[in-house]
């Protein structure tokens, strides 16, 4: 899950170099935490936050063949 995220981000913003995905385990949620350059972080939320649910709905999809639940943190 982390390097679809890691795929997903890059292609979207600016600075694909500064793109940081953090793994943690809460329980039995993988929890995700995405961090950006300060310039794409409104690449990465979208008008309305429409990008960001537009990436938590295809991990959430994605996380059901694996059997996991997935949560997607956008730190600023």
């Amino acid at each position: 899950m982390k390097e679809f995220i890691l795929y997903i981000a890059r292609s979207l913003v600016d600075h694909p170099d500064e793109v940081r995905v953090a793994e943690t385990v809460n329980g039995q949620d993988l929890v995700l935490e995405l961090r950006v350059a300060k310039d794409d972080l409104g690449k990465i939320i979208g008008r309305q936050g429409r990008t960001a649910r537009a990436l938590r709905t295809v991990l959430s999809a994605a996380a059901i063949r694996s059997g996991q639940r997935v949560l997607l943190d956008i730190a600023e």
